[in-house]
């Protein structure tokens, strides 16, 4: 599939920008998950862990969507 720009209000906006925010919306919930079960406290550096959690959720929506 071909990446092209995106008509947002009349705005033609980057597709990875889309990306990003649908990946930070399916993160939130993620994260919520992490801080009840504990996770966080137990890594070494907790906003570099969610960074790297980040990074994979849009890293799998560019591979789907580009598949």
């Amino acid at each position: 599939m071909r990446f092209t720009e995106i008509d947002l209000f009349g705005v033609y906006v980057a597709p990875i920008s889309v990306m990003m925010i649908g990946a930070w919306l399916i993160f939130l919930p993620l994260r919520q998950v992490a801080v009840r079960l504990g996770v966080l406290r137990r890594v070494w550096h907790p906003v570099l862990f969610e960074f790297a959690a980040y990074m994979t959720v849009l890293s799998v929506i560019v591979l789907f969507i580009s598949y």
